[in-house]
């Protein structure tokens, strides 16, 4: 269902834009979508990291003339970000005579250079769409243990579906090690495997936690500002998200630091080695890591435009999930484990603290009950669905 949701919105964007950027790690399932796209129209596909079909871009308008009808498809572009310059001139010709949307569409999976040099040379030309992993409506819906098979291996399909969880935690950890000595170095940031592997492990470690750069800093035996290039690359490369605080000047003393999450909870536990589902229930990490996959799971269906947040003051009241949906409207979310879920003083003076106009607890039951204070209880594949909606 996500998917040919996803597949349709791309399709609209090709139909107002001259270019779209579909953005998302590696082995996320952008190739996949992008050639069931272009099996709905005249398309050509080229992967960048191929050494031929890059040589078939390097006069970029000479291969656009030749398929000027056709929808040229480039995977892994932040392979060749000088092409975006030439693109400019390219899509204004074809506008002047007409052809205003639907020309190429940009698979990558990392946003540092895609960002930059898109935004740079084809501001107001392009649309940007994020794919992740394979969520809870698609693969889930309401059924516990296929929820908990998601939580422990992750969205990323090759994981998901092996036939174990061995398999699956075997390639997880391939993953990682190709991200870390194949990708980035790749990309140009010369940081030692094992130092980012360190780091990515500390962060792990510290799943849904508000980041202590000092610390890691220390533990690392790097600067704070060396810690603030690793975060920013992790983020970049869609892998890390920092969530940022509520920080509305409302007259309390707030928490300004982020929360930090791996936002695939499969590489989460690949990076501590946690194998199973009990192993998972067992370790330290598992409060922090439920977080991070709830939290993951709605942002991946939330309207375009809200901004999420957390909040909390120094004296307890705090919120999990802040969505500020365009028009000011905004929703409190709460995150148990729990089946009889309960909450905090804390939650409710919060809510209060930011005037929020809905109220969620998201619980492992099945029920949609109300608590005191008008909060809902709602399970995470109801809420969901719910965002959609409101689309």
């Amino acid at each position: 269902m996500i998917k040919r949701r996803l597949e349709a919105k791309i399709q609209n964007a090709l139909k107002r834009s001259p270019a779209v950027a579909l953005m998302g790690p590696r082995q996320v399932g952008k190739t996949t979508i992008a050639l069931d796209i272009s099996e709905s129209r005249s398309s050509v596909y080229l992967d960048l990291e191929n050494p031929l079909d890059l040589v078939k871009v390097q006069d970029i308008g000479v291969f656009h003339a030749e398929n000027r009808n056709s929808l040229i498809i480039l995977d892994e572009v932040q392979r060749k970000p000088d092409i975006f310059a030439p693109l400019r001139g390219i899509i204004d010709k074809e506008r002047r005579k007409g052809n205003k949307a639907g020309q190429f569409l940009f698979l990558g999976s990392a946003s540092i250079d895609l960002l930059q040099q898109s935004s740079e040379s084809l501001a107001g030309r392009i649309a940007y769409i994020e794919l992740q992993g394979i969520d809870v409506l698609e693969y889930a819906n309401r059924q516990p243990e296929k929820i908990n098979e998601l939580w422990l291996r992750g969205g990323f399909p090759e994981s998901l579906l092996a036939t174990s969880d061995s398999d699956s935690l075997e390639w997880r950890q391939d993953f990682i090690k190709t991200y870390l000595e194949r990708d980035i170095p790749q990309l140009g940031p010369r940081i030692p495997a094992q130092t980012l592997g360190r780091f990515w492990t500390m962060l792990a470690h510290q799943q849904a936690g508000i980041i202590n750069t000092s610390q890691l800093a220390k533990n690392l035996e790097v600067s704070v500002t060396t810690i603030g290039r690793y975060l920013d690359l992790m983020c970049d490369l869609l892998l890390v998200r920092r969530l940022q605080p509520w920080t509305s000047n409302i007259g309390k003393r707030l928490v300004k630091a982020p929360k930090v999450y791996i936002r695939d909870s499969g590489i989460t536990h690949a990076l501590l080695n946690i194998s199973s589902y009990n192993d998972l229930l067992g370790h330290p990490v598992s409060g922090g890591s439920w977080e991070g996959f709830i939290v993951e799971n709605i942002l991946s269906v939330i309207p375009s435009g809200t901004l999420p947040y957390f909040y909390r003051t120094s004296n307890g009241a705090e919120i999990d999930l802040v969505l500020d949906f365009s028009g000011n409207e905004k929703w409190a979310i709460e995150i148990k484990r729990s089946s009889a879920p309960t909450l905090s003083k804390g939650f409710y003076i919060a809510c209060e603290d930011i005037k929020a106009d809905k109220r969620y607890i998201i619980y492992s039951g099945q029920e949609r009950f109300t608590l005191s204070e008008g909060v809902i209880a709602v399970s995470l594949p109801d809420l969901m669905q719910e965002l959609l909606d409101k689309q």
